[in-house]
């Protein structure tokens, strides 16, 4: 079997992950996957960069930070929207009113955090003028520093943290989705030379992925996804049940066979100009993207 190590945060998005190890969908075609369980997102780049994982599973707004950086990498799959839920502390009712607020992020100039400075754009507040980021890691840091402190004024969270955000008593001030419209957030990239070199292995990888996706998408094997939750994040049954909803939520949870959205695409890179000015490197989308390795997974899974 040929081994590929994957880098994806420890959080519900990586799910589908857990499934094709588990359900056997990348070993039946012939992938030993190993996960590398990142702590943020700088710390995921380095490991992409350095060769000591092949494939990242996680915001694509990361691709797009490296290749601004000088490295050759490309974005080869959708995944999801991001399931994003900017949220709060209980006294808070108002983005408005996180005016000279504290706000955790993963890291202050990718993904998430851009999204949180354009949401928090559209109610006049700029960052460093108006609130500042607090640089802590990934969502399950944000979470616990939201409950631990209630200087920390708020947080993007997305499942299971965002359901046992709300459960706690924090209070969700919106999906970005709903606020800010689609997003292409989570996908799959990875650096362009090891993908001409290693297509094969890549376009079984993302196979495996889709089928794990259409089977999360089975009803007859929802117990079993609410178990593997809870076994895998420590849920609670309500918890995990919660989780699930989102996951699987029409135009908010994974997206069908984890297609690439080039309108959400287009967003992501129009908030990446308006909040930190236009890039030459990422002028045209098309060389930031290959989906022609997508396409024949996405034909060998449809026989």
């Amino acid at each position: 079997m040929d081994r590929l190590t994957v880098s994806t945060f420890p959080n519900a998005k990586a799910l589908p992950l857990w499934v094709g190890m588990e359900q056997g969908f990348f070993a039946a075609r012939g992938l030993d996957v190993a996960l590398h369980e990142t702590s943020s997102s700088k710390e995921q780049r380095a490991a992409l960069g350095g060769g000591d994982v092949q494939i990242v599973q996680a915001a694509v707004d990361n691709a797009l930070s490296m290749i601004t950086k000088g490295h050759d990498v490309v974005i080869v799959m959708g995944g999801e929207s991001g399931m994003n839920d900017f949220i709060v502390q209980p006294h808070i009712h108002d983005i408005t009113q996180l005016r000279g607020a504290t706000i955790a992020v993963d890291s202050p100039d990718t993904a998430y955090a851009l999204l949180a400075r354009k949401m928090l754009a559209g109610a006049g507040l700029v960052l460093g003028q108006d609130y500042i980021f607090l640089p802590v890691g990934n969502g399950a840091r944000r979470l616990r520093v939201l409950l631990a402190d209630e200087t920390i004024s708020g947080a993007v969270l997305n499942p299971p943290f965002s359901a046992q955000a709300q459960l706690s008593g924090l209070r969700s001030l919106g999906r970005l989705v709903d606020v800010l419209g689609p997003y292409q957030a989570g996908g799959a990239f990875v650096l362009r030379p090891w993908a001409k070199a290693h297509g094969r292995e890549l376009e079984a990888y993302m196979a495996g992925y889709i089928a794990a996706l259409r089977w999360l998408r089975d009803d007859k094997n929802g117990a079993a996804v609410e178990a593997m939750l809870s076994r895998k994040l420590h849920l609670s049954p309500e918890l995990a049940e919660a989780t699930k909803r989102d996951l699987l939520a029409p135009d908010f949870g994974f997206t069908v066979d984890a297609a690439f959205n080039e309108a959400g695409f287009a967003a992501v890179l129009a908030a990446r100009a308006e909040l930190q000015g236009e890039d030459p490197s990422l002028r045209d989308w098309r060389a930031l993207v290959d989906q022609s390795y997508y396409a024949r997974a996405l034909a060998s899974v449809n026989g």
